[in-house]
Order: structure tokens, then C-alpha cells, then sequence
């Protein structure tokens, strides 16, 4: 495929980029990712000295790592929605401003409710630019390249877990109980302006479709291309999002925040019925709902949703298990997760570069590995309950769970959007990110619940495998989507090629 190109010699940004300008696009949206989620694990460590630093209470604490999660889940789908039609490199770099004015006047905050506010409005630049990575993905890589490229993304997380907790603590000690913290945040500034420099002079221009562009005859307008955006759709989408996470993000969980699930059905279906009608009335709906005809998509998206209500889990488990059960250290806790983390990255990019020959055979190996890693953890934490056996064990158990993690993210995203238009390519990555943020809110919460909850009745250790054998029955239901999809392949396979 031919690109074409602009003046300066930029290619245009509805056509895919070629040769090295794909790689250079690439090494932009991964610099930025990794920003993010080293954003993300910072100021998990960070909380105490926050603490001490702001003179903030559990609420403030708990609203500095909810509040983020919150309009970033809130947002993502209508941003990647955006990104479809106004153009996702314009958006991504909007992001990535947002992202990094935030993070300066979050580590600037002079109290709780300051930082709290930076904290809200960085969730609304993460989930602005997290769609855009990919659906430029999708848009410039094809073939073993894109597997490539989701691989390479797969190791950008896993190196951003491993380096966030420890890079956190090192800047901690260095900066003392008020700057230490405020470092966390800081850091993020730097690449955040080198991002929107590259992007600017790397992304294909124009970074904002003009209407001309998304209509060839010229017959789009502008007041077309924002009603396309359908607010109405957005808005619908965006309550119900806010209704399913609030109760789970809430500590202190009243009668009143649980009444707003129901209110989240009532207007998930308002939105469905939305989106249909607009369809039917040929406007250009917020999510093409014929995408979950699409089974690999459908499939996809209830594996990863799954994967993140389990998983995600695990390492709030171990922090809790080793520091409150153990008398660790958090710098100590977050040292167990490094070999998970760097070979989790080593299996992202394997896996990357050999889903196309496998397929969902590497993402079934991987859900596979981290039930053992959970079957190894429990005997770790029993064995050290009744033999005394070194906790640092887990060092080796949590490892299968940090290949499990490179064998099923990176691989799965590949999988699942293969089959997606390009045209819908940010709200349908975005939808499966949704996915990932409920499974994330909706597992912690109640996993957690049902391990204190056992602390009233026996040890650390005992409360531990509850929680570890909670994991395993959500991992296993993820398996058997996995198997299903697998077989629902084998059998469309057959189908084309007739008897």
C-alpha cells in the first residue's frame, strides 16, 4: 500500500505509515505508556509519605488511586471514539498534554483535596491517550508486525512494573517525607514533553481530520463530524461506567452507593437502545454494536475482563499479605514483584512475535501458568505457616504468574481486534479496556472483602490462600472462554473451507 504524503513529507493520517516511520510512532506511544503506568505504580508506594506529607486521611488516600481509576474508566470509550473519527494522533497528543499539566500541579499540591484534583483530571489524560496507542497500532501495523507491536507494547508494561515500585522508593528516600513524594508525580514531566515534542514532528499530519478528509465528495461538515461523536451515547455510557464503579471504589461501600448497580443496568440498556437507533437512523453511533457478532471480539473482551477481576489482584494480596502478615517493608513488598514483572515482559514480546502462528494457543498456555503460579503461592504460604519455610519463595511462584501476564495481555489484544474495522478501531480497543478497568475495581474489592473478612476468623496465612483460591476460580473461568473461543475458531476455519 501506497502512502501518501504531505508537503513536509509526513504521510497523511488516514493512510498507514511505512518502513521506519511505523517503528518511530511506535517508540512515541510506548515512551508515553510507560510514563503512565510508572505513574500508576509510584504512587502506590508513595501513599504513606503522602500521608505524612499532606496530613491526609484513609478517605483522601483512597480517592488519590480511586479517583484516577475512575475517569480514566469513565472516559475511555468516547475518547477512543474520538480518536476514530477527529484523528488519534491529535487526540494522544492532547493526552499526553492533559497527563503532564496534571502530574506537575499534582506534585506541586499543597493539601489532600489539590492533589485529589490533579489526580481526577490525569485520569482524563490517561484516558484519552491509552485508546489512541491502540488504535494507531491497529492503524499502522498489519500482519506479524502487529503481534510484534502489541509485543512490544506487553514488554513496555512489564518494565514499567518492575521499575515503578522500586524507581518510587529510591526517589523517596532521596527526596525525604515532602519532596520524595512529590518526585513520583514530577518525573513524569520530562517525558511527557519529550512525547509531545516527537509526536508532533513524528505523527502523520494533519494530527486533526478535517471534515473534507472524512468525507472524500466534501460534503461533511464540521457540525457532522462533532454530532458523529453521538454526546448522547457518551453520556448514557459514561453514568452507567460511573455507576458500576463507584460502590467498588467507595471503601466504606453504603447501602446507597450499592443502589446505583441496578440504576447501571437501567442505563447500559438506555445506551444499547441509544446506539441501535442511531444505526437504524444512519447516524454514526458511538460503538458499532455489530462487533459483538464478532466472536473473537466478544470472546476477547470477557477473557481480558476476567483475566484483570483475577490477576490485578494478586499483587494487592501480596502487598498485604508480606507488610501487614509478614512485617515487610513496602520497598521489601515490591521487590518480589521484579522477576514477575521483567519476565513478563520477556513473554509479551515472545508471544508477540509468534500469535500469528499460535493464536490462542499462547494465550490458553498463559492462563494455564498462572493457575500454577497460584497453586505454587498457596503452597509457599502454607508451607511457611506450618514449616517456616522462606517466604522469599514467592519470588519463584510469582513468577509463572508474571509469564502468564506477558502470554495473555499483549497476545490477547492482538486476537481480539483483529477482526475489528479500522474504523472503530480506538472505541473498540477502548471497550476492552473498559473491561479491564471494571475486572480490576470489581475483583479487588471483592477479593479483598472476602480476605479480611477471613481475618476475623484465622491467620494472615489462611485469609492469603482464600484469596489466592478466589483468583484461581475467576482465572479458571477466563480458561474456559479461552477453550471456547479456540473451538468457535477451529469451527469457523472449517467453515470456509467447506466440506
Amino acid at each position: 500500500m501506497k502512502t501518501l504524503a504531505q508537503p513536509d513529507g509526513t504521510p497523511a493520517e488516514g493512510t498507514p505509515a511505512e518502513g521506519a516511520d511505523r517503528w518511530r510512532i511506535l517508540a512515541v506511544l510506548l515512551g508515553v505508556i510507560f510514563m503512565s503506568l510508572i505513574g500508576v505504580s509510584i504512587v502506590n508506594v508513595a501513599l504513606p509519605s503522602i500521608q505524612q506529607g499532606l496530613g491526609a486521611d484513609q478517605s483522601d488516600l483512597q480517592w488519590v488511586l480511586s479517583g484516577y481509576a475512575l475517569t480514566f474508566g469513565i472516559i475511555l470509550v468516547a475518547a477512543g471514539r474520538a480518536g476514530d473519527i477527529m484523528g488519534r494522533g491529535g487526540i494522544f497528543l492532547v493526552g499526553v498534554g492533559i497527563f503532564t499539566a496534571s502530574s506537575i500541579a499534582a506534585g506541586l499540591a499543597p493539601d489532600p483535596l489539590w492533589l485529589n484534583a490533579a489526580r481526577f483530571v490525569q485520569g482524563i489524560g490517561s484516558g484519552l491517550l491509552n485508546p489512541q496507542g491502540i488504535g494507531m497500532i491497529q492503524h499502522h501495523f498489519r500482519g506479524d508486525e502487529r503481534g510484534r507491536a502489541f509485543g512490544y507494547f506487553g514488554t513496555a508494561v512489564g518494565f514499567s512494573v518492575a521499575i515503578g515500585p522500586v524507581l518510587g522508593g529510591l526517589l523517596i528516600e532521596a527526596g525525604g517525607p515532602d519532596l520524595g513524594w512529590r518526585l513520583t508525580f514530577l518525573v513524569n514531566v520530562p517525558i511527557g514533553i519529550l512525547a509531545i515534542v516527537l509526536g508532533w514532528m513524528w505523527f502523520p499530519k494533519p494530527l486533526f481530520r478535517s471534515a473534507a478528509e472524512r468525507a472524500p465528495d466534501g460534503s461533511a461538515s464540521t457540525a457532522g463530524r462533532w454530532s458523529s461523536l453521538d454526546p448522547v451515547g457518551s453520556a448514557l455510557l459514561g453514568l452507567a461506567i460511573l455507576a458500576i464503579l463507584y460502590p467498588f471504589m467507595e471503601s466504606r461501600g453504603s447501602t446507597l452507593s450499592w443502589a446505583l448497580l441496578p440504576v447501571s443496568l437501567v442505563l447500559l440498556w438506555l445506551w444499547i437502545r441509544w446506539e441501535r437507533r442511531s444505526a437504524r437512523l444512519g447516524h454514526s453511533p458511538m460503538v458499532d454494536l455489530d462487533i459483538f457478532r464478532t466472536s473473537s471480539f466478544t470472546n476477547g473482551t470477557l477473557i481480558m475482563t476476567l483475566y484483570f477481576m483475577g490477576i490485578t489482584s494478586v499483587w494487592v494480596l501480596v502487598a498485604l499479605y508480606l507488610q501487614e502478615g509478614q512485617g515487610k517493608t513496602a520497598f521489601e513488598s515490591g521487590l518480589f514483584g521484579i522477576p514477575a514483572a521483567l519476565l513478563s515482559a520477556y513473554a509479551a514480546h515472545w508471544a508477540g512475535s509468534r500469535v500469528s502462528r499460535y493464536g490462542r494457543k499462547i494465550v490458553i498456555g498463559g492462563l494455564i501458568l498462572g493457575l500454577l503460579g497460584l497453586a505454587a503461592s498457596i503452597g509457599v504460604v502454607l508451607l511457611h505457616e506450618r514449616f517456616d519455610l522462606s517466604v522469599w519463595w514467592l519470588l519463584l511462584s510469582l513468577s509463572f504468574i508474571g509469564l502468564a501476564q506477558g502470554s495473555v495481555i499483549s497476545p490477547n489484544q492482538t486476537l481480539t481486534l483483529a477482526e475489528v474495522p479500522l474504523d472503530y478501531a480506538g472505541s473498540s480497543g477502548a471497550i476492552m479496556q473498559t473491561g479491564q478497568r471494571i475486572g480490576t475495581s470489581v475483583g479487588i474489592a471483592m477479593i479483598t472483602a472476602a480476605v479480611f473478612a477471613s481475618l476475623a476468623i484465622w491467620s494472615w496465612s489462611v485469609a492469603t490462600v482464600i484469596g489466592f483460591g478466589l483468583i484461581a476460580v475467576v482465572v479458571l473461568a477466563a480458561l474456559g472462554v479461552a477453550f471456547k473461543d479456540q473451538r468457535d475458531r477451529g469451527r469457523q476455519a472449517e467453515e470456509r473451507t467447506g466440506p
